[in-house]
């Protein structure tokens, strides 16, 4: 009786005070009703789209990573708990009990002892009332939930990854509803050496959906661009506090907690990848996490790729600035190259223009800045000082889905050009551990673009006034730490 009362009164907090704490600046439920409805019309005549959430994953004994959810369940949902289910479906069906339905998700249920521990819980009714999808129900009512997926011409997900765990204490959690849903639709794995191509042969298809989602998510609405754009400006200004607050000494490390610092200061939820902040040769690791230097020296630059997550939407600033305050004259030579590279690549953004073209301009102006310095001989030289490309898209991932083929209006996307000498090159020793990327985020327009990232300074000129600046940190000294025995 006890256990029952306790329920009821969590339950029913939950319903009154849950809602009135939380940011008032996510993704409508409109947003995401219009974008299921744009993907059901994308879907093939008699075609149903199935999608999961993310797993939850775990870190370590019994403690997992903050949960993520799935950027596709996110875009079509706005529901971010795991161990949940999403169908839409191209054509009305019919429940049971008589009523039409084109869209059916099962989520986590309420429970009041569980979210004691790990946070309040949605459930079918508040999915409802606050996601809008009328036809929501908990997880339990998957297995039994009744419908010949035989019918359809075609069963539209993404192939799974045997990376889900089976809690054997939640009969339906997302392995269980992976399971049942094997089941339901006869699926054998692409990966069964032992199934036969004919037998696969049924109306599963893994393969298109991922193309509908890329023409969706490419191209932005205004709703997610104020999110971008928010996501951006926290990730400049927190380039920018490090610029007046970085001095010789402090450790990679400090560098990445001021510029995360500055992102929650700012409310965002997380970075939407690992950050990267690599002192002289680290910066030639293109994706170096460690962050481990414990002291940057004064003779180095230091290349910093940061980006916010803001209510799901990430951007994705790179600034290389001299850590003593100012460029020496090779640092700066380097540096222009790659902010030349990049200029030239922005002059040349416009609809129709494709993400290899502009990868192209910068590549010809690297390598032709090489050659005049004497690092390379030719221009058509093969080298590993560029090895990247220069842009990719950024939304609900770092590297967002999208068409690369051709720019289209509404767009967010990096151009990035980098040039990295590691130590024992091929070339004068004098540019050994000198590593630089710039990488700014853009948005397209119908004639050119929109600088998203501008806020950060970007010339060398303007860096070097900026590490002029006072810092609110300049005062902040903790002491030291002394070992007792």
């Amino acid at each position: 009786m006890y256990l029952r009362l306790i329920t009821i009164l969590y339950l029913s907090s939950f319903s009154l005070f849950a809602q009135s704490d939380l940011p008032t600046d996510f993704l409508s439920k409109e947003f995401h009703k219009e974008r299921r409805q744009k993907l059901r019309e994308k879907l093939p005549p008699n075609s149903v789209a199935v999608f999961f959430a993310n797993p939850v994953r775990n870190r370590a004994n019994d403690v997992d990573f903050i949960y993520h959810q799935d950027p596709n369940f996110l875009y079509l949902t706005g529901y971010k708990e795991p161990h949940a289910v999403l169908l839409i479906f191209k054509d009305n069906q019919t429940s049971a009990n008589g009523k039409s339905y084109d869209e059916i998700i099962f989520v986590q249920p309420r429970n009041a002892m569980r979210e004691m521990w790990t946070g309040r819980r949605l459930g079918d009714e508040g999915t409802r009332n606050l996601l809008g999808l009328e036809q929501s129900f908990d997880n339990t009512e998957f297995k039994k939930y009744n419908v010949d997926f035989s019918k359809f011409d075609q069963v539209l997900f993404y192939d799974f990854f045997n990376d889900v765990r089976d809690d054997p204490s939640d009969p339906s959690d997302l392995y269980s509803l992976i399971e049942d849903f094997k089941v339901k639709v006869n699926y054998e794995s692409k990966n069964n050496i032992n199934v036969s191509l004919e037998q696969r042969k049924n109306n599963l298809n893994l393969t298109v959906l991922d193309g509908y989602m890329k023409a969706l998510r490419g191209i932005k609405t205004e709703e997610e661009l104020a999110l971008i754009r928010k996501a951006v400006q926290i990730s400049c200004q927190g380039q920018i506090e490090v610029m007046k607050a970085l001095k010789p000494g402090m450790s990679e490390r400090e560098i990445q907690g001021v510029h995360e610092f500055v992102f929650k200061k700012y409310q965002a939820e997380d970075v939407g990848y690992p950050s990267i902040v690599g002192a002289g040769h680290n910066g030639c690791i293109l994706h170096y996490i460690e962050n481990y230097q414990p002291e940057v020296s004064s003779k180095e630059l230091i290349l910093m790729d940061l980006g916010a997550e803001y209510r799901g939407y990430t951007a994705d600033v790179t600034r290389t600035i001299p850590i003593s305050g100012k460029f020496t004259p090779d640092q700066k030579a380097i540096y222009d190259i790659v902010l030349k590279a990049q200029e030239a690549a922005m002059k040349k953004v416009k609809p129709g223009v494709s993400f290899a073209e502009l990868n192209q301009v910068t590549k010809d102006v690297v390598n032709k800045g090489l050659k005049d310095l004497g690092i390379i001989k030719s221009v058509d030289e093969d080298h590993l000082y560029y090895p990247h490309g220069c842009c990719h898209h950024i939304g609900l991932d770092v590297h967002d889905k999208g068409f690369r083929d051709a720019i289209q209006e509404n767009m967010t996307f990096t151009i990035e050009p980098g040039i990295y000498i590691p130590e024992n090159s091929n070339c004068d020793p004098r540019w050994w551990g000198i590593a630089v990327r710039i990488e700014d985020d853009f948005r397209s327009t119908k004639n050119g673009y929109e600088h998203l990232s501008d806020l950060a300074p970007r010339t060398t000129e303007d860096i070097e006034a900026t590490m002029k600046l006072p810092s609110p940190l300049d005062n902040f000294i903790l002491p030291d730490l002394k070992n007792k025995k």
